[in-house]
């Protein structure tokens, strides 16, 4: 693997605030609702999995052993066509609907390259979001169960003392959020002059204004970064020469165009009238008892949590997330989803990009999403692995 130090430079000043906002209308949703109706034309498992095994890889055996016991024993696509040139040490570029594989298509690479050098490498994963850290390094640690390979979350929301303590060890995988990570950069605790490779998951919104200051101070600190990779569903134009500054020739998979929802999401809008009771035509929804799992979304915290709290009046047991929420909440509140102690996620769109949850049937988006970027992510969250869901957004 080349060790050459190949970032660009970018320029990681932060802007001074200029005092009190004035205060924002609020935003309208740029949403044509005649493109939120769409038949789903599933591929099923055979449009989700080459037909290429993992044993084709040449792997180390622990690690196809705990492929093997996870059940995965062919590669998904964005896997076939991202983990080879990933193992020759190139950069990449993948775009590929949620529920895809994308993880195992950046975990399995690095936890190769670790086991063949564990005590120099060391990966950097970024995500936006806790949910999707904790879920990342999950997914690790049972990929390399019994390989000497150690990880840490580095996440806000929890107690920063503990992760003084993670970093006295050596670490082969550091998964974190940019706030934190930069905060123990900041500290001089976190060592990034020793990361060899760079993940950032769900880049486009990590590129999104709010983190672009913070990515470039992060990746600006990696002087040893032989390897990026750039994963996300959606690719945004605008984001080009940001893309172009982090990666060096990099290898481009777009298993979607990286504008498109996913083929297995059945999708549909309800019209509210005027004067109509728009809660009544949800809790109405819930006679139907194809509905097992379902994630609500709405655009704000404040009515995420009204939402909630009249779903459980109805007798509808209903979970809760969003940013208020401390991490052992948010922790406890998805782990109920899971087991089916609750039957409803109400969420804002912290969830649209964290949220791994086995068989979610439907999702409603109680309000019009801002944008189509931020629909697909919802969506996305069901119609995983192949298996078709059910996507409905009321339309005022």
């Amino acid at each position: 693997m080349n060790t050459n130090n190949r970032h660009k430079s970018a320029n990681p000043k932060r802007v001074s605030s200029p005092g009190p906002r004035p205060v924002q209308k609020k935003k309208e949703s740029t949403l044509d609702a005649k493109l939120l109706v769409k038949k789903a034309q599933p591929s099923g498992q055979a449009g989700f999995r080459s037909e290429t095994p993992f044993t084709k890889l040449n792997l180390q055996p622990t690690l196809l052993k705990n492929l093997k016991d996870k059940g995965y024993e062919t590669m998904t696509n964005i896997q076939e066509e991202s983990i080879f040139p990933l193992m020759e040490g190139r950069d990449l570029l993948g775009i590929s609907n949620t529920g895809s594989g994308k993880t195992g298509a950046f975990l399995i690479p690095i936890i190769e390259h670790a086991k063949s050098d564990q005590q120099q490498f060391t990966a950097l994963i970024v995500t936006p979001t806790r949910e999707l850290a904790l879920q990342i390094e999950e997914e690790f640690k049972t990929l390399s169960k019994g390989m000497n390979l150690y990880s840490a979350t580095f996440i806000g929301g929890t107690n920063i003392n503990s992760d003084f303590k993670s970093l006295n060890r050596k670490l082969h995988v550091i998964v974190g959020t940019p706030g934190r990570l930069l905060d123990l950069y900041d500290r001089k605790l976190l060592k990034l002059n020793q990361v060899n490779t760079l993940v950032l998951d769900e880049f486009d919104r990590m590129l999104d204004m709010g983190f672009v200051h913070d990515v470039k101070k992060l990746v600006n600190a990696m002087t040893k970064r032989s390897q990026t990779m750039l994963f996300s569903a959606t690719l945004e134009p605008t984001q080009k020469a940001l893309i172009d500054g982090l990666l060096d020739n990099p290898v481009v998979v777009k298993i979607n165009t990286g504008g498109t929802t996913s083929e297995n999401v059945e999708q549909e809008t309800i019209r509210v009238p005027e004067g109509k009771d728009k809660f009544e035509m949800l809790a109405g929804l819930f006679k139907d008892k194809t509905m097992d799992r379902v994630i609500i979304f709405t655009e704000t915290k404040r009515l995420a949590d009204r939402l909630s709290k009249k779903l459980n009046e109805t007798g509808i047991k209903s979970g809760l997330i969003h940013g208020n929420k401390s991490q052992n909440f948010r922790n406890k509140t998805i782990e109920e989803f899971k087991n089916g102690t609750t039957r409803v996620l109400v969420a804002t769109d912290v969830a649209a990009r964290g949220i791994d949850v086995a068989d979610v049937t439907h999702v409603i988006n109680y309000q019009l999403p801002m944008s189509m970027d931020s629909y697909i992510h919802r969506i996305g969250r069901t119609g995983r692995a192949g298996k078709t869901g059910r996507a409905i957004t009321f339309v005022n």
